[in-house]
């Protein structure tokens, strides 16, 4: 078992590492995921993920891909979106993938390097992005 603190850490590079270790056959807890952060202009990200979650197909709305708006679940979705999701190899390491929103169960989590925010350049952060998509 693998517990990853998610504090400061750029989503996309942490996300494909966990995704490997997922592939690998560990299971990865995930905590403090709603303080991750995406690099990038905070407008652009908003509008790109508002698309992504109106997506709708005209004859059947139930089966368009949906986009969740609350942390924990939106960074699992895009962890998902590393793995070979329609292989069941994809679909066993995904079922091994548990990612809170702080520490509740006080795991001690380490931190991953290549994937720590180190500049104070535009970014966002997982929660703020969520209270833009109405998460309280």
């Amino acid at each position: 078992m693998l517990a990853i603190d998610g504090t400061n850490l750029v989503l996309g590079r942490a996300a494909s590492q966990i995704a490997k270790k997922l592939l690998q056959g560990e299971q990865v807890h995930l905590v403090n995921a709603e303080s991750m952060i995406i690099h990038g202009n905070p407008k652009q990200i908003i509008e790109k993920y508002t698309q992504r979650r109106r997506i709708q197909h005209k004859g059947t709305p139930e089966k368009s891909p949906s986009w969740p708006k609350i942390p924990n679940l939106l960074v699992r979705r895009i962890i998902r979106g590393m793995l070979p999701w329609k292989r069941s190899r994809g679909k066993d390491a995904y079922k091994k993938l548990f990612v809170y929103v702080g520490n509740p169960k006080k795991l001690e989590a380490k931190k991953l390097d290549n994937a720590e925010f180190k500049s104070a350049n535009r970014h966002i952060t997982i929660l703020e992005l969520c209270k833009n998509f109405g998460y309280a």
